[in-house]
């Protein structure tokens, strides 16, 4: 399997480990301008995301964004998925701790 494919799920914390490369971030919109948009991540971290659909709005509730990570706290859309009203933050989080987990990152997720 190519690994040109792959986008590994990240909180605001692990962004700066995966510059240059494609990562989903389940987020919630805090304020959109524009092309751009502050989210919170399921840590409790601000990430900016760029190129931001038109048709994203604060009433959409969580989404899931794939894109490049451009910098530590900056991330450059492809595609969103809306995750509606109702998704624990915590959940998501433990599970993306669990997946960096160096126990289980190398024999799973590599």
């Amino acid at each position: 399997m190519s690994s040109d494919h792959i986008s590994t799920r990240v909180n605001s914390a692990r962004l700066p480990d995966f510059v240059g490369k494609t990562v989903r971030l389940a987020c919630k919109p805090i304020q959109l301008n524009g092309d751009m948009a502050i989210v919170q991540a399921s840590d409790g971290g601000e990430v900016t995301i760029r190129a931001m659909k038109p048709d994203i709005n604060t009433e959409d509730g969580y989404l899931e964004v794939v894109g490049n990570v451009l910098d530590a706290t900056t991330i450059k859309m492809l595609s969103y998925t809306i995750l509606g009203q109702d998704l624990d933050m915590k959940l998501v989080n433990d599970t993306i701790e669990l997946i960096h987990d160096p126990r289980f990152y190398t024999r799973m997720f590599a």
